[in-house]
């Protein structure tokens, strides 16, 4: 066998199909994989119970970041940690206060799994319920009383360069922004200086696992650090160009089993 590899794992547009699903090759190339020694873990953008389905259809036994970072645990053993790092409650009412002078159409806080919506909005409630969530609506300003692990703007595409450029100008101490990828227009925001690579060191040095042999697959920029963290970053055929200039390799896109391909020729599955 190959030296232990830590095998990290984006979901949307990475492990995923574009119909939200795991492919039967690549899905049969990660259980090989975990069969030889080596380790597989998630790392995403998506809450927990957003990603809970594809951590229990792998059968997988390691630590997960969600949130992008803000919040990493292991869900099978409370006693390796919870690492739960949100922004900070007044930073986010400040920037909710500023939005009211963009224009913007809705905007989420998320506290784990706790979702508040500014304004009630069906399209936005079918996104984010999975997982059967406590959905509150309302001023977030007045009803959330903790600190946010995240936060989206969801604007018109032509209006979100202004709100992010204002990010920029006033609290690019305090937190980080990313864009989502379209269809959705949506600026998602955490606490400064989290993102899946510092997720990811963790697991990795929990499991004894160095750098070097770290594969991680993307294709979004919020995969940016995790691709350029790992030993071997792998940008998936459908990925965004800048991240395929940083990374080590380019394989098929998430539709033609890219993850389980690469895997099969590098580890010879």
């Amino acid at each position: 066998m190959k030296d232990k590899h830590l095998i990290v794992l984006d979901l949307d547009g990475t492990l995923l199909t574009d119909e939200k699903k795991i492919s039967v090759r690549t899905l049969d190339t990660l259980n090989k994989a975990r069969k030889n020694g080596h380790e597989v873990m998630i790392a995403t953008g998506r809450p927990f119970r957003a990603s809970e389905l594809y951590y229990k259809q792998m059968g997988l036994n390691t630590p997960i970041v969600n949130f992008n970072g803000a919040f990493v645990h292991h869900p099978g053993d409370p006693s390796w940690g919870v690492h739960h790092e949100p922004m900070d409650l007044e930073t986010a009412k400040q920037i909710i206060d500023a939005c009211h002078g963009f224009k913007f159409q809705n905007i989420v806080a998320e506290v784990k799994d706790d979702v508040y919506l500014h304004y009630h909005d069906e399209k936005i409630i079918d996104v984010f319920m999975m997982g059967n969530p406590s959905i509150s609506t309302g001023d977030i300003r007045q009803v959330l009383k903790d600190h946010p692990t995240s936060m989206l703007i969801h604007a018109d595409e032509h209006d979100v360069p202004e709100i992010r450029s204002h990010l920029d100008d006033v609290h690019a101490e305090l937190i980080d922004h990313r864009r989502w990828a379209a269809p959705w227009h949506i600026i998602e925001i955490v606490k400064t200086g989290l993102n899946k690579a510092v997720g990811i060191e963790k697991v990795a040095a929990s499991l004894q696992i160095p750098q070097d042999r770290i594969i991680a697959f993307g294709d979004e920029d919020n995969d940016l650090e995790m691709i350029q963290y790992a030993g071997m970053g792998v940008a998936m055929g459908n990925a965004i160009d800048p991240l395929k200039d940083l990374a080590n390799h380019i394989t098929e896109s998430n539709e033609d089993d890219g993850i389980g391909r690469f895997l099969q020729r590098h580890l010879e599955l």
